[in-house]
């Protein structure tokens, strides 16, 4: 896959081919396997009617995750329907080894991984943003937090950022590859520089399909 040469030059993410072509295999996925794994849930129960009770012990398993797949599913497209609104709107900003951890934040929960990238309002000051959780993100959660390298952590010493930490934002490594989308759970004042946001990165943010509180 083609690699922009210097992806902050772009106006936006969405202007790099190579973006526009990770951003449409990530849909197409989510899109097959809304249609595949439902497919699979069914078959595997009409399978067991038609094998009786022995086939329980292995399509059963097989049923379930399935169904699991299916309930996620949905999650995938709504999430790359979101990124793609971001990359739109956002240029792809490059941060060698960011700063990130695990816990020990606020909003953080035990285990929850998180990355920190500059506040757009005072680039000196630091803000966190969590990883929240689905089957996606287990890739980087492998990868980020540990405080020591690794052959892992070396694959995230460098990661592209586009959006606004504050809100919501879609994350990378370079290529772009592994598009993972990020976002605050809430406006919740006690996020750092949220309540000193300016009027232009509030208006950024609601193009970029970012629902804000009153």
């Amino acid at each position: 896959m083609a690699r922009a040469q210097n992806p902050a030059h772009a106006a936006c993410a969405w202007d790099d081919v190579a973006t526009q072509r990770t951003w449409s295999k990530l849909f197409t996925s989510a899109v097959v396997g809304q249609i595949v794994w439902p497919v699979v849930s069914v078959g595997s129960f009409v399978l067991m009617i038609l094998l009786g009770q022995w086939s329980m012990w292995f399509m059963l398993p097989v049923a379930v995750y399935a169904l699991y797949r299916t309930v996620l599913q949905r999650r995938y497209i709504v999430s790359a329907v979101q990124a793609r609104r971001i990359l739109r709107v956002y240029p792809w900003q490059v941060h060698r080894t960011p700063k990130s951890g695990i816990g020990q934040i606020t909003g953080a929960k035990l285990g929850d991984v998180w990355l920190a990238f500059p506040d757009p309002d005072q680039p000196e000051s630091l803000v966190p943003i969590v990883l929240h959780g689905h089957a996606r993100s287990a890739w980087w959660r492998r990868r980020l937090g540990r405080g020591y390298e690794t052959d892992k952590t070396r694959q995230v010493a460098e990661v592209w950022f586009a959006g606004d930490v504050r809100f919501a934002g879609v994350i990378a490594v370079p290529g772009p590859r592994r598009l993972f989308l990020l976002f605050q759970l809430a406006a919740n004042p006690g996020i750092p520089g949220q309540n000193k946001t300016s009027l232009d990165a509030v208006e950024r943010a609601r193009r970029a399909g970012v629902r804000l509180a009153p």
